[in-house]
């Protein structure tokens, strides 16, 4: 090997030395720059002091506080308590795991959360056959409404007042000489009798009181559409021209002569029929409703005393169909008693138009009281139920 050629080889492996111990030394400064970057000097919480409780980067944990107590010295036990504790000193037991099971405390009955307030039982409104109005009142007293609830008299129809005193859970019926503050009212107007269905001046005159009333006393008043209850007052006063029937069955005398009114008279109290101040016998069910009358075919009404020997042309046995509760049963009893005062008195039982009752007469007025009653029940107005005794009133 010349000369040259061993001194290109010893260039050669200098220059490779060179490099390699270059590349060395970058990678050592570029290893402390990035630890020095990246790394976060935090000291091992293990390896603390356990004398400097209070050395600076100390961690403050999250613990699960102890039983506060307030300044009188009682509990406070009503909720878990979470505390931020200060840094206490780790010992062998403070820093071995655990696992504690979360407990959740007992209710009890006197700190159990009180649930949402019951909501206001709804008023006893009739929808089908009422109209209503409604008032916010908070805590009004009575007697402020003494002056709208006389108004409300010269209506035409009945009309009703329903309180909701504070604090209660029952409607009651507004008396304005009570001392009770309500929290709701409801006006109700009825919207049909036999006088027929409500106009809309009635129902804009109940509104118009009640607003008057609302105004001067800062209450909230939310009347109900006019128009759909003057539909609604159309469509159950034609109904109740339909089944507005009443019954009538006559005893009379045969002949030209005449029927003793005494033993009418005994026969009618003997049965239970009670005589009332109208002069006409009416037998009662048992909430005082009659469940048909006698009536005498003069114009003179029975009396108190009956005279001896007195007489008319006839009597009236009369059932008012709409108001009696269980119809057919109390339509049968009527023919019965009918029949049995036309024998004692030697008369006949005819019809409104003084034709002889027959069997088959009978039979034809039973039918069509069927017909009527299954109507009744199909409208939801029951006969002689409290919704029928408004209706027919």
């Amino acid at each position: 090997m010349s000369d040259l050629q061993i001194g290109l080889l010893i260039v050669g492996v200098a220059v490779v030395a060179a490099v390699l111990v270059f590349n060395w030394i970058q990678e050592r400064r570029f290893r402390r720059q990035a630890n020095a970057a990246f790394q976060v000097p935090v000291a091992d919480a293990l390896m603390r002091d356990a004398a400097a409780p209070h050395a600076a980067h100390e961690r403050v944990e999250p613990a699960l506080g102890k039983t506060v107590f307030n300044g009188d010295g009682e509990d406070d036990a009503s909720e878990p308590h979470v505390r931020l504790g200060a840094g206490m000193p780790l010992t062998d037991e403070a820093v071995a795991p655990a696992v504690v099971a979360p407990v959740s405390p007992a209710p009890s009955p006197e700190r159990r959360p009180a649930g949402p307030p019951a909501a206001a039982p709804a008023a006893p409104y009739d929808e089908l056959i009422e109209y209503r109005a409604r008032i916010g009142c908070d805590g009004v007293t009575a007697h402020v409404f003494a002056d709208a609830i006389n108004q409300t008299h010269t209506l035409g129809k009945a009309v009703r007042w329903l309180g909701l005193p504070v604090g209660a859970t029952a409607w009651e019926d507004l008396q304005p000489w009570h001392d009770v503050r309500y929290q709701q009212v409801v006006v109700t107007l009825q919207l049909a009798d036999r006088n027929g269905a409500a106009q809309e001046e009635q129902l804009g005159a109940l509104c118009d009181v009640l607003q008057a009333t609302a105004e001067k006393h800062g209450l909230r008043l939310a009347c109900d559409d006019v128009v759909d209850a003057l539909e609604r007052a159309q469509a159950i006063d034609r109904f109740c021209v339909d089944v507005d029937v009443l019954i009538g069955l006559n005893v009379v005398a045969r002949g030209e002569g005449a029927v003793n009114l005494t033993r009418i008279v005994r026969e009618a109290e003997s049965s239970g029929m009670v005589l009332g101040g109208d002069g006409v016998f009416k037998l009662l069910d048992s909430r005082g409703e009659p469940l048909y009358s006698l009536c005498n075919h003069d114009a003179e009404p029975f009396a108190a005393e009956a005279v001896e020997g007195q007489s008319s042309q006839g009597v009236t046995l009369q059932i008012d169909v709409p108001r009696v509760p269980d119809g057919m049963k109390v339509f049968d009893s009527m023919v019965a008693f009918g029949r049995k005062l036309a024998n004692d008195v030697g008369g006949i039982l005819v019809d409104d138009n003084l034709r002889p009752l027959t069997d088959t007469g009978i039979e034809k007025i039973r039918s069509q009281l069927v017909h009527i009653y299954e109507r009744m029940e199909a409208r939801g107005v029951p006969s002689g139920s409290r919704r029928a005794l408004r209706l027919f009133s």
